[in-house]
């Protein structure tokens, strides 16, 4: 491999400046679990310098806000799964970054750099997309914030400028501690990537579907809603019949492909089944006249 720069980042707009002294012969290493992958194997050279943002403090930390549940996009998987404030707040998350890799995986690897991938089967999109998450990103003209679905443009393409960063997470206030579930089907149990993968959220303490919201993953080129069977669930009343349903209305919203590891039509299946189990997951979190947590 040819030899490349180093340089550390103290904060994320430090960081940002790099980005912009470097120009697009830099790259952003953060936990570098994918990272460092591809470097190995890929036939392209290797960056000019490596921007080491794995020490910048205000890139780091989950909290409630006045704007919602913050995640710092260098938060590890293994942070959220052991977040109290996650478990009680937003245990879809902690379902998903629990199946994440292997435990070394989890210990370095950051949910900013899970979505920067861009990879259709990620694991942490599906949980946040459902609950309307929004992105903070920097850059060199200052702060923007977007729906997450704005970051992804296609597989391991995301919309973001060459001297930009994504620097954090927020669920919505409105959002926090919504009942929500996620779901992942693999060829095995560990280390694997999702055959199809699905999120689910909704409020249910009158009785019935409110403002619910199916998200999935390893479907389509990015991850994505599916929202004629959200509008199908809305203000219907809560039933088992309801919810297979909407798994099966999910599945025609989807365009799997058929590759090594399973068929399109398998993982047409395979959505349907794990929206039915997600919206369960779902409704197993509900309680009577539940209100957001952060309200």
């Amino acid at each position: 491999m040819k030899p490349f720069g180093y340089v550390a980042a103290k904060s994320a707009e430090h960081a940002v400046a790099l980005l912009a002294e470097y120009g697009k012969g830099a790259k952003v290493l953060a936990g570098g679990t994918d990272l460092l992958a591809d470097l190995k194997n890929s036939p392209h050279p290797p960056p000019d310098v490596m921007v080491d943002i794995s020490r910048a403090a205000d890139m780091k930390g989950i909290a409630l806000t006045d704007a919602g549940l913050r995640i710092g996009a260098l938060t590890t998987h293994t942070e959220i799964v052991e977040s109290p404030l996650v478990a009680q707040t937003l245990p879809a998350l902690a379902e998903a970054a629990v199946v994440i890799g292997a435990l070394q995986t989890r210990n370095l690897g950051t949910i900013g750099g899970n979505l920067i991938t861009c990879v259709p089967s990620m694991d942490s999109g599906p949980a946040l997309l459902a609950l309307d998450a929004q992105v903070a990103i920097l850059g060199p003209g200052g702060r923007r914030t977007i729906p997450l679905s704005g970051l992804f443009v296609g597989p391991r393409r995301t919309s973001l400028a060459p001297d930009e960063l994504l620097v954090e997470i927020v669920i919505p206030k409105r959002n926090v501690g919504k009942p929500a579930a996620f779901q992942k089907f693999g060829l095995r149990k560990g280390q694997a990537l999702a055959l199809v993968n699905a999120a689910a959220a909704f409020w249910g303490g009158e009785g019935v579907f409110a403002e619910p919201a199916i998200a999935l993953g390893a479907v389509a080129p990015t991850v994505i809603r599916a929202p004629k069977a959200e509008a199908y669930l809305s203000g219907r009343p809560i039933s088992e019949e309801a919810m297979a349903e909407a798994g099966r209305i999910a599945a025609t919203e989807a365009k799997p492909i058929t590759d090594f590891r399973a068929s399109a039509e398998y993982r047409l299946d395979l959505i349907a089944v794990l929206v039915k189990r997600a919206l369960a997951g779902s409704l197993a979190r509900v309680t009577p006249n539940q209100k957001d947590l952060a309200s």
